[in-house]
């Protein structure tokens, strides 16, 4: 049972290359790229791992840059599609699940909001969810075997998880995915900036820097926004106008961060209790 970290430091977590690599790495050894080796030192290929921390954070796509790097088939579900009010409805639709991926394989099932199918039994349940995690840890390590075919989960919830599917053999390994650090701001800003038509006071660097503390979509948020008060001004106007940075100004001014500290302090501790 293990939980990576990545970064000492709170609001940051591990960069979105990094992440990706350690997910491809995970997959790779699923999938017997090591076969030889792998029955010679006596191990066993991971069944998945957990994606947890913030929305927005990208935990989508690292798991898509893990299935198109490694040229394998991508089951993207998420988990309150497949919660149904109608009994046995959500344990067949898991079934079916597993069952197209491995009739796909090698491949990756993504389990996106996975907390909405696989809470803990221990608490109050609601649509069966008691069943839906039973038949989870079927799937996982019940008598038909899953070969090739390796299970990545996402959840912003993580201490609602029931500890069986986190034990090891399952999904034992877990990721924290928190807000992007600088270079990857930076990074995200210069694809957007590459889009729009910007005007020369536009310094990318100095956007990154106002930006700490936004998750990854947040700052998208704020770049289209950017872009609507350009868009504003023109029509107010009547001339054409240039992104410029009284536009990222508003824009900032808008959008705020969804992530508290409190929020980070959750994930913080919950992680080292796996530790």
């Amino acid at each position: 049972m293990s939980s990576r970290r990545f970064s000492s430091r709170r609001l940051n977590g591990p960069s979105r290359h990094d992440l990706t690599s350690t997910c491809r790495e995970a997959a790779a050894l699923t999938f017997y790229q090591h076969p030889t080796e792998m029955v010679r030192l006596g191990i066993e290929p991971r069944k998945g791992l957990v994606l947890y921390g913030p929305s927005g954070c990208s935990k989508t796509l690292i798991a898509k840059a893990v299935a198109t790097e490694a040229g394998l088939n991508f089951i993207a579900v998420k988990g309150a599609e497949l919660v149904s009010m109608y009994v046995g409805e959500s344990e067949r639709a898991v079934r079916e699940v597993f069952r197209k991926a491995r009739a796909a394989s090698p491949s990756i099932i993504f389990f996106d909001e996975i907390d909405a199918m696989g809470a803990s039994r221990a608490g109050p349940t609601q649509h069966g969810s008691l069943n839906i995690v039973t038949t989870l840890l079927n799937e996982l390590d019940g008598i038909e075997l899953l070969k090739r075919v390796f299970v990545l989960a996402a959840t912003n919830r993580p201490e609602t998880l029931d500890p069986a599917l986190l034990r090891p053999g399952r999904l034992d390994t877990v990721l924290y995915v928190g807000l992007p650090d600088f270079e990857a701001r930076l990074e995200i800003i210069k694809m957007r900036l590459g889009k729009m038509a910007i005007d020369d006071d536009i310094d990318a660097v100095l956007l990154a820097g106002a930006t700490e503390g936004y998750s990854g979509a947040e700052v998208v948020s704020i770049c289209h926004k950017a872009g609507y008060a350009a868009l504003e001004d023109q029509v107010s106007s009547g001339i054409r106008q240039r992104v410029g940075r009284k536009h990222f100004e508003i824009a900032t001014a808008e959008v705020q961060r969804g992530v508290t500290a409190e929020m980070l302090q959750m994930y913080e501790n919950w992680g080292a209790k796996r530790t």
